[in-house]
């Protein structure tokens, strides 16, 4: 009989936590080799775990809702369908717990890499009892003992001590209140509220017409990663006014026959990723990254390129060695990526190891934006939506351009304002001087 740990894989590059968002299986139930186990999301993307044997489930570690330390176990499966299972047939009181229940602090606290033996049993006098890893952290954090533990009455499976049950308790104690298994007001002591006013802000409740809207864990970990970002890297945005015109011409001749050829809707991003491949193949400083006091120079190119999911944010798929593709080999990849993001089919790889990245916020008709920095590295290039204006061309003649404003957002610890606006310059100028049909 063998037990095998499914740990919090990690979805990406800087991901250090997934949120268990729903499970598919139950404890005494069997489960086929590369079944869907669980759900999980983060700020990148949500995606389906499978089973890596074929067994029975013995423990699910985390209810839904919970949030956890990549490298974590969160499930126990036991490979020997011939043997008994060491914990009750029925759900566990983990996936009894309401949905929105969050992983108390305490979970964090040990390393991520660290082992769980007999992650729910333990023995007292009469025989076996079985207590998550949850439960166990908040009653070491509570100051509850295993001989006060074990004399609380549970309402989960098998009369197991769930969160809710702990929480009711260390809310009654101190107040002559035995032992109870009904839910009471979750107390600051276990759990801080997550919405709680920053020190010396007044936190005042909203009155009149408003609506209140719990972030989802996705919003909640890309608001996170996008504070780490600002409070890593001081921001600066070079901005420049880029003409499209010939662009815009050339894309309208071929656009029909690479559609044809290719099955692709050729877009203005396409010339942008391309172009901002060659910027970077002349200025490798800005595909970079800073590891303490070492800049880190990446030799190949992994171009980022934001997705957005409808309903579910912003993903960032990475074009893998993109500095060996031409336009079409870019067009081909930023679409297969594309499609996996809006089915949720991305994988770690697809997620990972890129090097720079670039938005596209002139889909959505805005002109100009200043985006953030995706760590760790030091650069992103945004465009806005191409508008014809009136321009005053270089002989003093008056012309109607198809113009866009580009954006390179830089790590002022690594790109000084010069680089910075010498690699906008040289996106400007291979957008400007492109042939595309030179180059499909």
């Amino acid at each position: 009989m063998a037990k095998v740990e499914v740990v919090m894989p990690q979805m990406g590059e800087s991901i250090t936590t997934g949120t268990i968002t729903k499970w598919h299986k139950n404890v005494g139930e069997v489960i086929e080799l590369d079944a869907i186990l669980l759900e999980i999301s983060t700020d990148k993307v949500e995606s389906e775990i499978p089973s890596p044997i074929h067994g029975k489930i013995v423990e699910l570690l985390y209810p839904e809702g919970a949030t956890v330390d990549v490298g974590r176990p969160i499930a126990i499966i036991e490979d020997d369908l011939n043997a008994a299972v060491s914990a009750p047939s029925a759900k566990p009181a983990a996936a009894a717990a309401p949905a929105k229940a969050e992983a108390a602090p305490a979970q964090t606290t040990a390393p991520a890499a660290a082992p769980v033996a007999a992650p729910a049993q333990v023995e007292d006098e009469g025989g076996f009892r079985f207590y998550t890893p949850l439960v166990k952290a908040m009653a070491k954090d509570a100051g509850i003992a295993l001989s006060e533990l074990k004399n609380i009455s549970g309402s989960g499976a098998g009369g197991r001590v769930n969160k809710s049950d702990l929480e009711a308790y260390i809310a009654n104690r101190g107040k002559g209140g035995a032992a109870v298994s009904a839910p009471a007001a979750k107390p600051a002591a276990a759990a801080p509220a997550p919405t709680a006013a920053p020190s010396g802000v007044s936190e005042t409740r909203p009155s009149g017409r408003v609506e209140i809207v719990a972030m989802d864990n996705m919003r909640k970990a890309i608001a996170k990663n996008m504070v780490a970002s600002k409070q890593t890297s001081p921001h600066v945005n070079s901005i420049d006014e880029i003409d499209m015109t010939n662009l815009v011409k050339a894309r309208n001749k071929i656009k029909d026959e690479f559609k044809k050829r290719e099955g692709i809707n050729l877009t203005f991003s396409h010339f942008v990723l391309y172009a901002i491949v060659q910027a970077l193949k002349e200025h490798p400083l800005v595909n970079a990254s800073i590891e303490g006091d070492n800049i880190v120079i990446k030799k190949d190119i992994h171009l980022g390129c934001a997705v957005a999911v409808p309903g579910n944010g912003l993903v960032v798929p990475v074009i893998k060695n993109a500095g060996d593709l031409n336009l079409t080999g870019i067009a081909r990849q930023l679409d297969i990526l594309a499609n996996k993001a809006r089915t949720k089919k991305l994988t770690m790889d697809d997620l990972s190891g890129g090097t720079y990245t670039f938005t596209n916020n002139g889909s959505f008709g805005t002109l100009i934006a200043t985006p953030v920095i995706l760590q760790p590295q030091v650069g992103i290039f945004c465009t806005g939506v191409i508008k014809k204006r009136v321009m005053v061309m270089e002989d003093d003649a008056i012309a109607i351009r198809h113009m866009m404003y580009g954006t390179h957002t830089y790590d002022h610890r690594l790109i000084d304002g010069e680089l910075g606006s010498k690699f906008l310059a040289s996106v400007k100028h291979h957008l400007e001087t492109m042939n595309p049909e030179n180059l499909i």
